[in-house]
């Protein structure tokens, strides 16, 4: 794909992505036990955008492969962070995050132009490096890494709830029936 093709199709998901936040995150990860899976997500974000941008893919699977025990675990951790902090919203609301992460980091690329391969494509060399997934989580907390603007904590919104349990609808509208 030839650069200008590229960036069209970046600046594409950044405006898409723009328009479809719910901004509902909400004021300092920091303490939050989720608060390092939002980091290595960040730091996982940062290099597929450098990987696409700079034409580093193979370098981003090789980082990819070395951490996987690790990126799936800090994965996991993010899936419960949203579930117990969305519930029903949780897919949802995790989807939001990546698509928000991915545009602002996708934005960044764009305003940086030529230059931003040349700043960013070191970290590969970084990260592949590290000796292990401590290393790798320090990495990510000590990175200047870009979150979206409505992420500022992993504290979370109340979540509605709800009086009426499923099994009561259920039987209330079996009655109906």
């Amino acid at each position: 794909m030839s650069t200008g093709l590229f960036r069209l199709a970046i600046a594409g998901v950044v405006s898409l992505g723009l328009t479809a936040g719910s901004g509902t995150f909400a004021a300092s990860c920091s303490g939050s036990p989720a608060a390092e899976a939002f980091d290595v997500q960040g730091l996982k974000s940062e290099l597929m955008v450098t990987a696409l941008s700079c034409k580093a893919q193979d370098r981003y699977n090789a980082v990819m492969e070395k951490f996987r025990t690790k990126l799936l675990a800090e994965e996991q951790r993010l899936n419960t962070y949203f579930r117990t902090t969305y519930g029903k919203r949780a897919q949802i609301e995790h989807d939001d995050y990546i698509t928000q992460l991915a545009n602002v980091q996708s934005e960044k690329s764009l305003q940086s132009g030529t230059i931003f391969c040349d700043q960013r494509i070191g970290m590969f060399d970084e990260v592949i490096a590290l000796d292990d997934e401590h290393d790798l989580s320090k990495y990510a907390l000590a990175k200047d890494i870009t979150q979206p603007a409505t992420f500022e904590t992993c504290a979370a919104p109340a979540v509605e709830k709800t009086t009426e349990t499923r099994s009561r609808a259920r039987r209330r509208t079996a009655r109906k029936a």
